[in-house]
């Protein structure tokens, strides 16, 4: 498979990756100001709660597409060690498609959930702030993680054929 910087799906998702560390370092930032601020006898950050339930969300979904491009997704190679090697790489084909199709699953989860949020205009409980923006960015990533998968099924595929073609 290709460096992820090589291919613009690769950028995309290093972009992605970038746009989550900041979050983190946001909320870490916030989190030893507010700590600073109480040790002081400052009043709190009104909202910081709020604006953490929001902002994990984008953090979290920011780490699979390039955890999937890079290919440090978990598997489960229990038949892998047991199997012929020739039926390995289509093993590896098989856990490309599954992770594709439960990432296309999650996807459609986070466009429904998402959906439902904006439709019932969902607000924080502390500052009442809008909650379906920030998962909109959320589902946006989350939803960038198909076409990485898709990629990741197109290499592991083509590794098989790569495979079949050497060994004839």
């Amino acid at each position: 498979m290709s460096r992820p910087d090589e291919s613009r799906l690769g950028r995309l998702t290093y972009r992605v990756v970038v746009i989550g560390f900041s979050g983190l370092v946001l909320i870490g930032m916030l989190t030893m100001l507010d700590a600073v601020m109480r040790h002081l006898n400052l009043p709190r950050i009104p909202g910081f709660g709020d604006l953490g339930e929001v902002v994990f969300a984008i953090v979290i979904a920011s780490c699979f597409p390039a955890g999937l491009r890079n290919d440090q997704n978990i598997r489960i190679t229990l038949l892998g060690d047991r199997v012929a090697p020739g039926l390995k790489p289509w093993l590896e084909v098989l856990q490309a498609v599954l992770t594709l199709m439960v990432f296309a699953a999650i996807a459609v989860q986070f466009v429904l959930m998402t959906w439902d949020l904006q439709v019932h205009h969902r607000v924080t409980s502390t500052i009442e702030m809008p909650v379906a923006p920030w998962w909109w960015i959320a589902t946006a990533i989350m939803a960038i993680s198909v076409p990485v998968q898709a990629g990741v099924l197109l290499a592991r595929w083509r590794d098989l054929r790569a495979g079949a073609t050497g060994a004839s």
